[in-house]
């Protein structure tokens, strides 16, 4: 069976975590760690970078940061994982639900506006696949309206939106290193990025569980104690480690992975000339990663019948997420503002192909093999 994913690996992960142990500094924020906000800092140009155990951790740590308050309100698209949302019920936010694009998957920046009300607190738009969401327009409302915009990267890494790398336009940006992702920490990890200086403080004392902890260790203050809010938001030198040797690689990584995209999106080409599938959208004002290649069939039937064609040809297909308005929980902590036009309606028809990196010339073809076969 060709799997859906395989967690990447450059074959320098063992000898860094090796390196990690003998430098006997495992509890976060050693040499490894020091490395990756360097690289960060210095490749997307932001002000801070701090590595979190997660993307959730991440999220939970941009909430705490513009201080959301039970009731406020925080937009968002639906269709988006669970922790998108979850990091800002958390401090009781209820969240408004907007409608996607049908090309994107990301949020219908045209729609943000008209869910804005007195209890807006905050933007979050999520760049489905790694491909940006229309900044521009969105950074315009929050600036007119004086709102905060934290950018969900977490399929982000190593892509842009006009030139600007995502995570770095709005207020606060997060990004995933699961295993799932084009580079991870050993199978979990995150990353917050700060590009506004009234955070970069905050950020620091909130990461290390409210204290000073970190200005304590660089001479300025002669002992820590407890200054604020916060919680343990470090993550282990062994994930630094397993990280860095994936940075060293980074544009490697990308390049396979584009290669595959191409591969998928050239070879499909004409069963979305026949009209059988649509394929994914990129707009001029993005440059994608490659971390997702997603078509879409007719209906969700016809969706199940391809996922099982594909597993009975050996090929592991999956769909994505299923909207959050249209969950239990999710229709007590927020709401859908305006129609769901295309929300549940794309979300039912899309097919994520198989993509990682290192993925095999032959196993790509089989891929292709089997969906060609699926429609004749």
């Amino acid at each position: 069976m060709i799997p859906f994913n395989r967690p990447p690996a450059t074959g320098e992960e063992l000898r860094y975590i090796e390196q990690a142990l003998r430098q006997e500094k495992l509890s976060g924020d050693g040499p490894f760690t020091e490395r990756c906000h360097q690289w960060f800092e210095g490749h997307l140009d932001c002000r801070r970078a701090f590595l979190t155990p997660s993307c959730t951790h991440a999220l939970e740590m941009a909430a705490l940061l513009i201080n959301v308050q039970p009731g406020d309100e925080v937009i968002m698209p639906s269709y988006t994982f669970v922790s998108t949302a979850n990091a800002f019920a958390l401090r009781g936010a209820h969240i408004v639900f907007v409608d996607i694009r049908p090309d994107t998957m990301n949020i219908d920046e045209t729609l943000i506006e008209a869910a804005i009300t007195e209890k807006t607190k905050a933007i979050v738009p999520v760049h489905y696949a790694g491909v940006g969401c229309e900044m521009d327009a969105i950074m315009g409302l929050a600036n007119r309206y004086g709102l905060y915009v934290i950018e969900d990267a977490a399929q982000g890494m190593m892509a842009k939106y006009c030139g600007r790398p995502l995570g770095t336009i709005g207020h606060l940006g997060a990004f995933s290193f699961h295993e799932t992702k084009n580079y991870t920490s050993g199978g979990e990890g995150g990353l917050l990025i700060v590009n506004e200086a009234e955070f970069a403080n905050q950020a620091e004392i909130i990461r290390e569980k409210g204290t000073n902890r970190s200005q304590f260790f660089r001479g300025m203050v002669d002992k820590y104690s407890w200054v604020g809010m916060g919680s343990s938001y470090l993550p282990s030198e062994l994930q630094a480690a397993y990280l860095w040797a994936q940075l060293e690689h980074a544009e490697q990584i990308r390049s396979d992975r584009m290669a595959i995209w191409e591969r998928y999106h050239s070879a499909l080409q004409p069963l979305v000339l026949s009209g059988a599938i649509e394929g994914p959208a990129v707009p001029v004002t993005a440059a994608h990663n490659a971390h997702m290649y997603f078509l879409k069939v007719r209906t969700l039937e016809e969706r199940a019948a391809l996922l099982d064609h594909l597993k009975q040809s050996g090929v592991l297909a999956v769909f994505h997420y299923v909207p959050l308005h249209s969950t239990p929980f999710g229709q007590t902590m927020g709401r859908f503002h305006g129609c769901d036009t295309f929300t549940t309606k794309e979300s039912e028809r899309l097919v994520r192909l198989p993509i990682w990196y290192g993925m095999s010339a032959q196993d790509q073809e089989h891929v292709i093999d089997s969906v060609l076969s699926f429609f004749g």
